[in-house]
């Protein structure tokens, strides 16, 4: 049995020692060795684990049992306020999609893809194959492996078209996922008290970057098409804003993708301005019915900011992204994370790249494709037969998310509250705004846990919504 294994036996005793009583009584070696299969060997690592923990006590020639925990000693912490003062930005401590939740609750509020859905044979080689390497022990270079960044300029190069100079590895920063780089990214190039255009609804995280760097957003109402051009021109006069923070492929959290024609017009109009597009690619390697196209590729003057992330695809615990730009605003970028994090691990940088280089992967992404879209419909079909009060205005063509309309009035914070004492995990659509919300929405994770039970969740989310128009 390997590491695998044990960590499974820790992670099913947790979730019962969560809800079990103080004193209660684990199962014996014996008993977890028939249940899940394993050696006595991974049985004993597993245990060691939860006593390290402080999550269970042995006695011996008795068994091992549930610890109760010491009631902890109340202390003064108010001295903490008078020294760290006023905070610049209010910052949630855990955003609503990053919570955690019973074990056997219904999880649609995740914005990560389940386990199943992840290469996880190509991860562990890969890791073990790094593990082995110089850079499990040496230091990365400040921009990233040479091998990886040429990986992603390569990416990006192949969907350029013959008259676009596609870019080169020195183009390329390496970074801890994207979210590490996007405050970097608006402090470079906007700067605090600045504007940045915004679609409206966007990614929850970018918003939090924003508020985090001080920049000040101006929302670009996002309709099934995705941004009018002639808003996002007007608010370029309007604002004086050098910069446009946006989702052209599969957008977090409406799921739109941009017409070619579309993006066309909206590059043209950051040409005009003179300023840059921050491009977010978080879902390239998440399609279904159509393929990604990075407007990136259409540009060799250095207006577009081009981000992509591998975590959703790879693992979430290979936090590995990647921001391509060309000409001196790269230089600017990369100071500003070198003076927070320096360089990213080498060992996570040399795995992800084994992912995406083996003959594997494609087999793996053409399989992904096929489960996402599976997943997919079987919630919008779902939908369209137990919760006739949610409207969904146009079925994703990848991603991860579908995002619901309700009706007008709906309390969020209360259909959270009542969905989640039935059971089931929402994430109420209000964070996902930059401004004051356009109506009541939610988001909905497809690529959660327990797809068979998404009719019982779309049931449970409607009995909520039932309960609040009966009041």
């Amino acid at each position: 049995m390997n590491n695998s294994s044990t960590q499974r036996i820790v992670d099913e005793l947790r979730s019962w020692i969560s809800t079990a009583p103080p004193g209660a009584k684990v199962l014996s070696s014996r008993e977890l060795m028939a249940r899940y299969g394993a050696s006595p060997v991974t049985v004993q690592k597993a245990m060691h684990t939860l006593t390290a923990l402080g999550l269970v006590e042995s006695r011996p020639g008795v068994g091992t049992f549930v610890r109760a925990l010491r009631p902890r000693k109340s202390a003064d912490y108010s001295w903490q306020t008078s020294a760290m003062g006023s905070p610049h930005v209010r910052l949630p401590v855990v955003h609503a999609t990053q919570r955690s939740a019973a074990p056997d609750a219904i999880s649609l509020h995740s914005g990560y893809p389940d386990r199943e859905l992840l290469p996880e044979r190509l991860v562990h080689a890969a890791l073990n194959r790094a593990a082995r390497t110089d850079t499990a022990l040496t230091r990365s270079p400040v921009r990233g492996l040479p091998e990886l960044q040429a990986w992603f300029a390569a990416e990006l190069g192949a969907a350029a078209p013959v008259d676009i100079s596609p870019p080169t590895a020195r183009d390329v920063l390496v970074l801890s996922g994207s979210q590490s780089g996007m405050s970097s990214i608006f402090r470079a190039v906007v700067g605090p008290g600045e504007p940045l255009l915004i679609e409206s609804p966007s990614y929850w995280g970018a918003i939090l970057a924003a508020a985090q760097a001080g920049v000040t957003l101006v929302p670009i109402p996002c309709g099934p098409d995705g941004p009018d051009p002639e808003d996002v021109d007007r608010a370029f006069r309007q604002s004086g804003a050098r910069a446009f923070y946006a989702q052209p492929t599969y957008a977090n959290p409406t799921g739109i993708q941009w017409s070619p024609q579309r993006g066309k017009e909206i590059l043209g109009i950051v040409r005009n301005h003179g300023a840059f597009l921050i491009e977010d690619d978080w879902a390239h390697d998440l399609a279904i019915d159509t393929d990604p196209r990075p407007l990136a590729a259409h540009d060799d003057s250095g207006h577009v900011i081009y981000v992509r992330s591998l975590t959703k695809s790879v693992s979430p615990a290979l936090r590995v992204a990647a921001v391509i730009a060309r000409g001196p605003v790269l230089d600017r970028i990369v100071a500003d994370r070198g003076a927070e994090a320096l360089y990213v691990s080498g060992l996570l940088q040399a795995a992800a790249l084994d992912v995406v280089t083996q003959s594997g992967w494609k087999t793996y992404q053409r399989g992904l494709r096929h489960q996402l879209r599976d997943r997919r419909d079987l919630l919008v079909e779902s939908l369209r037969a137990h919760t006739p009060d949610a409207s969904l205005e146009r079925i994703p063509a990848g991603g991860l998310n579908l995002w619901l309309r309700l009706p007008d009035g709906t309390d969020l914070d209360r259909l959270v509250r009542d969905c989640e004492a039935s059971g089931l995990i929402i994430a109420a659509g209000d964070d996902w705004f930059p401004a004051e919300p356009a109506g009541p929405f939610i988001r909905l994770n497809y690529s959660g846990s327990a797809p068979e039970r998404f009719p019982e969740a779309t049931r449970i989310l409607q009995s909520a919504l039932d309960q609040q128009r009966g009041n």
